[in-house]
Formats: structure tokens, C-alpha cells, sequence
């Protein structure tokens, strides 16, 4: 009884190690990839984007673009690629360290870039393309064993949350700062950020199943869970919404209110701590009473306080607003992660969490696309109208489907068994 009782002890206090070092592997991850966007404008005039020679960098705003779209289009491409892998051979760890390091290379030659002085923008952004496609198998691998963790899906997936949301949090103005020494400067730093995180994952045990699998087989795995379309269509939404605050919300405040920078920074700050901070407790929160409540409650009402946004008359309205938001957010993140872990077979949760990634980064974009259009072409009322609609629209629709899960209860006692 007492071999058993210090077996557990052990067991846990690993579990609790591996958790908190590769949700500081995320935030790492994260972190490096927001240093680059405050500067990205000098950034990319230092790699050499030139209107007379590249027909991607006619202005400053279209190389920026570009430069970003690089990475997000790589994004898209390999973070299946990089899942499907890490299945069919039963292994994360040597794929997150290989991903770790190419991506610290990619950064690293960009940074090159200035001393070289020959590579056209195009070759630029190739580079990027790589950076993207390494990178991207680091962070969602990395993710992919918290999935693999025992101890809650909730926990583990708000240990996920915390680390994205703070890395999106503090990345940003660090990466301010260090264009301030010098355009390349959050380059080098990424690229050291990477080489760590490479050194760092390689002390966590793999708890990937150690089964291997045909291609086929783990395909026809996922196609055969179709409740799997749940998750991911929230999380396409939710990152909508973050795309679009992340561009549209910014101008809306300057515009509507009359804001400089650093105070739009302080009320998007109202949005970001709490969502940041919360997620972790919020995800321990759906161990105990299960996903469905969480998901479409905190959906529901996520939608309604963006709409509470856009009507608000001050700033002080605003900032209580985002506060809620932001709140709710920490509520239907890290759960949604946690269904996914739920959903999915132990060996096919490579691939699905490459599916939910995938999911976001398409909901980052159209968050992008779909706010700026609607903004510009129709106006703000619009936008918030039409963005705060499809979060609520999607809890709606969900709704019947949590129903016929039936998975909290039994998410639920398997946890619990977990843990005691």
C-alpha cells in the first residue's frame, strides 16, 4: 500500500513537471512568433522589400502582408503533415526537437539576410515558408503531448491556453522594444528562443502511444469521428474573433474614440490578461462539470459581450466589456482543446490536434479578411454584428450535438480515475 501511495506521489509530481515545461515550450514558441509583429514594417525593409524589384512589396503594407501570410499559408500546409508523422510512428519528442531546430535555422537565415545582400524578396519569403512549416510542427507536437498527458484534458489544455495566451500577451511588446536596438534583434532572439525549446523538450518523456500506424488506417480513424467537426468549428470561430479584435478592434478604438497606441494597447490589455491568466483554472473547471456547459454557455454569452463591445458608448464601457470577453474566453478555450482530446483516439492525437490548429489559423485569417471587409465596406456596427453573430450562431447549432455526445459524464469519471 505504501509502494503504491509513493508510486503515485512520483508519478505525479513528473506529470506536474512535464506539464509545466512544455507549456513554457508553447509560450516560448508563441512568444518568438509575436516579437515580430510591432516592427514588422521595418523588418521587412531591412530583408530588402523593394517595390522597384518585387511585385510583392509594391508598398510597405503589402510586404508586411505578405512576410505574415508566408508563415500562416505554412502553417496551413504542414501542421497535418507534421500530426499524421508523429502517429504513424508513435513518437512527438525527436519531430518537436527536429521542428525546434530547423525553425531556429529559419529564423537565423533571415536574420543573414542584411549581410548577405543578394536575396530577392521572393527568396525571402520562401525562407519564411520554412521557418513557418518548422516552427508550426514544434507548437502543435508540443500541444499534442500535453494531449498525451494523464492528470485532466482540462488541465492540461489550460496549461496550453495560458501558455498561448501569454505568449500572444508579452511577445508583442518585447518584440516593440527590441526593434527599437534593432529591425533583426526579436529575429535573433526568436531563433535563440527555438534552439531552447529544442534542449528543453528533449527532458520530457514521450507518452505518445508507442503503437505505429499505417497512413491509411489513421485517416480512416479520424474520418471515423465526425463529432470531431464540433471542436474545430469552435475553435475556427473563436480565432475569428481574435483575428478580427487583432486588427479591426484596434482601429475601431482609434478611430471611434479617439485612442493613441498606448492606450489602445491598455484596453486590448482588458481583453488579453484575463484570457491569458484564467484559462488554466477554467480548464481545470471543465474536468468537474464537464465540456458542453463551458463550450456553448461560454460561447453564447462570448457572443453577446463582442456585440457589447461594438455598441459601447466610452472607453470605460469598452474596458469592462473586454474584461468580460475576455473572461469568457478563458472559459471556451482551453475546453474546446480539451473536447478534442476527448474526441480523439490515444493514437490518433497527433493528427487531431493538426486538425484543430489547422481550424484556427483558417479562423485567424478570416478574421483578418472577413472583419476588414465588412468594416470597410459596411462599417463597423456591421462587423461586430456580423462577428459576435457567428459566435453565438455556432453555440447554437452545437447545442444539439453536445446533447447527443453524452460525453460529460463519462469525461467526467474517467478524469477523476485519472487523477485519484
Amino acid at each position: 500500500m505504501g509502494s503504491q501511495f509513493v508510486g503515485r506521489f512520483v508519478g505525479a509530481n513528473s506529470r506536474e513537471r512535464d506539464r509545466a515545461v512544455l507549456a513554457a515550450v508553447v509560450f516560448a514558441v508563441m512568444f518568438s512568433q509575436l516579437l515580430l509583429y510591432p516592427g514588422i514594417a521595418t523588418l521587412v525593409e531591412a530583408l530588402g522589400a523593394d517595390a522597384a524589384s518585387s511585385p510583392f512589396a509594391a508598398t510597405a503594407l503589402d510586404a508586411s502582408m505578405w512576410f505574415l501570410v508566408a508563415e500562416f499559408a505554412a502553417y496551413v500546409a504542414f501542421v497535418g503533415v507534421w500530426g499524421a508523422v508523429s502517429d504513424v510512428f508513435g513518437r512527438r519528442t525527436p519531430l518537436i526537437v527536429a521542428g525546434s531546430l530547423a525553425g531556429a535555422c529559419g529564423y537565423a537565415a533571415l536574420a543573414a539576410v542584411p549581410a548577405i545582400g543578394s536575396i530577392p524578396f521572393e527568396g525571402v519569403l520562401l525562407v519564411r515558408v520554412f521557418q513557418g512549416a518548422m516552427t508550426i510542427g514544434a507548437f502543435s507536437l508540443t500541444i499534442t503531448m500535453l494531449m498525451d498527458l494523464e492528470g485532466g484534458h482540462g488541465r492540461n489544455m489550460g496549461a496550453a491556453g495560458i501558455a498561448i495566451g501569454l505568449g500572444a500577451a508579452l511577445g508583442a511588446p518585447v518584440g516593440g522594444q527590441l526593434t527599437e536596438i534593432d529591425p533583426l534583434a526579436p529575429l535573433v532572439v526568436a531563433a535563440g528562443l527555438l534552439v531552447c525549446v529544442g534542449l528543453a523538450v528533449s527532458f520530457v518523456g514521450d507518452r505518445a502511444p508507442g503503437s505505429r500506424r499505417s497512413a491509411r488506417a489513421l485517416l480512416d480513424g479520424i474520418r471515423k469521428r465526425p463529432s470531431l467537426s464540433i471542436p474545430y468549428a469552435f475553435g475556427f470561430v473563436d480565432r475569428m474573433t481574435a483575428g478580427f479584435f487583432a486588427l479591426v478592434g484596434t482601429l475601431y478604438f482609434q478611430e471611434t474614440f479617439g485612442l493613441e497606441a498606448g492606450a489602445t494597447g491598455l484596453l486590448l490589455a482588458c481583453f488579453f490578461a484575463p484570457f491569458a491568466l484564467l484559462q488554466y483554472p477554467m480548464g481545470a473547471l471543465s474536468d468537474r462539470v464537464g465540456r458542453a456547459v463551458p463550450i456553448v454557455v461560454g460561447s453564447l454569452c462570448y457572443g453577446v459581450g463582442i456585440l457589447a463591445v461594438g455598441a459601447a458608448p466610452s472607453v470605460a464601457t469598452a474596458a469592462i466589456a473586454m474584461v468580460a470577453i475576455g473572461v469568457l474566453g478563458a472559459l471556451v478555450s482551453p475546453t474546446t482543446m480539451a473536447l478534442v482530446t476527448d474526441l480523439a483516439a490515444e493514437n490518433e492525437r497527433g493528427l487531431a490536434m493538426a486538425g484543430f490548429n489547422l481550424a484556427g489559423s483558417l479562423g485567424f485569417l478570416g478574421g483578418f479578411l472577413v472583419g476588414a471587409t465588412v468594416a470597410g465596406n459596411f462599417g463597423y456596427d456591421l462587423a461586430f454584428l456580423v462577428v459576435g453573430g457567428l459566435e453565438i450562431a455556432i453555440a447554437l447549432v452545437a447545442a444539439p450535438a453536445f446533447l447527443r455526445l453524452s460525453l460529460d459524464s463519462s469525461e467526467s469519471v474517467v478524469d477523476r480515475s485519472e487523477t485519484g
